[in-house]
């Protein structure tokens, strides 16, 4: 392998990785294969050694075969969230070079032909445009808990133009993308007011995120508040409640598809330029990765992550770390 260093020349022929062989519930189906075939970057791609990964909703509904029609072919290696280090490059790519720590979301798009070899392994392949230099600042596992959750609340926000001096109404605020689009509305975008639903026990949290009121779902309905709001960021599947909640004129998004119109149904792009430009923000520890009080789960317990991940009662980002 040209331009290799010695200490990265043995890169495997195979790979451990979890897979799966056939739709379904992934608790279930999902296996450890300790020889999986190492993937080889193409020329836009580098061949990661992944350190960490982090655990998404999608996958879950990937494994369910929610969107098969556009999926990569089976078995599959799940895991779209990675942070390792830069271990082969394309003859093409010209931001990374062997050695280098980055981190990302490897799938372009989250489900028109996802890879088949996902983060859940110790290689895998990603596109140069959608990695970034993982901050010095961060560790490889608080890293790896931000791509998805984070390009996903930035490109929301910006989809309803959200800015400065805007209100705005977080549903699932103590999620992995409700966490992020509080610190982003207030730190990144200067949100004038922001408000967030979650469960009695997080509504502390919600505010130590930046949330000026924090509402209690359990126990108020947002929709029948005095105060309504310029956008509602939905990230729980509310979009209908959610359009009771913004004044004339303001804007719902929704990451929970299909949405009740007019609210904007989103799904994220990745990039790694939106990373690179929320860089200043991580560094200075404005924005900081929310990881679940259980993370990491070592690799050996990646189908117990996936079953804290299906409680729906996570607090921020499930990563696996450290993989072998």
């Amino acid at each position: 392998m040209a331009n290799t260093p010695s200490s990265y020349s043995s890169i495997p022929s195979n790979t451990k990785a979890w897979v799966y062989s056939q739709y379904g519930n992934i608790e279930e189906i999902l296996k450890f294969d300790p020889n999986v075939p190492t993937p080889h970057p193409k020329k836009d791609q580098v061949l990661i050694k992944v350190v960490a990964a982090t655990l998404n909703p999608i996958d879950t509904k990937r494994a369910l075969g929610y969107f098969k029609d556009t999926d990569s072919p089976l078995p599959t290696v799940p895991g779209y969230d990675v942070a390792g280090v830069v271990v082969n490059v394309g003859d093409q790519v010209k931001k990374f070079k062997i050695g280098d720590e980055v981190y990302g979301d490897i799938n372009v798009n989250s489900i028109n032909d996802p890879k088949t070899v996902g983060s859940l392994a110790e290689y895998t392949v990603a596109e140069e445009k959608v990695l970034a230099h993982k901050p010095s600042s961060l560790s490889f596992v608080e890293a790896a808990s931000l791509p998805v959750a984070t390009i996903t609340a930035y490109q929301g926000l910006e989809k309803v133009e959200f800015s400065s001096g805007k209100s705005i109404l977080v549903l699932g605020g103590a999620g992995g993308v409700g966490s992020l689009v509080i610190q982003l509305a207030k730190h990144v975008f200067g949100a004038s007011r922001i408000a967030a639903t979650a469960s009695t026990s997080k509504l502390e949290f919600l505010k130590k995120l930046g949330a000026d009121l924090a509402i209690d779902y359990t126990k108020e309905n947002y929709e029948e508040l005095a105060e309504k709001f310029d956008v509602v960021y939905d990230a729980v599947g509310e979009s209908e409640r959610g359009l009771k909640a913004v004044n004339e004129g303001g804007k719902v998004v929704t990451i929970v598809p299909p949405g009740t119109p007019p609210a904007i149904p989103f799904g994220l792009t990745s990039d790694g330029a939106v990373l690179e430009k929320l860089k200043p923000y991580l560094e200075s520890g404005k924005v900081k990765p929310i990881l679940d009080p259980k993370s990491p789960f070592p690799f050996s317990q990646t189908v117990e992550a996936f079953s804290h991940l299906n409680t729906n009662r996570a607090i921020g980002k499930i990563v696996i770390h450290h993989i072998p």
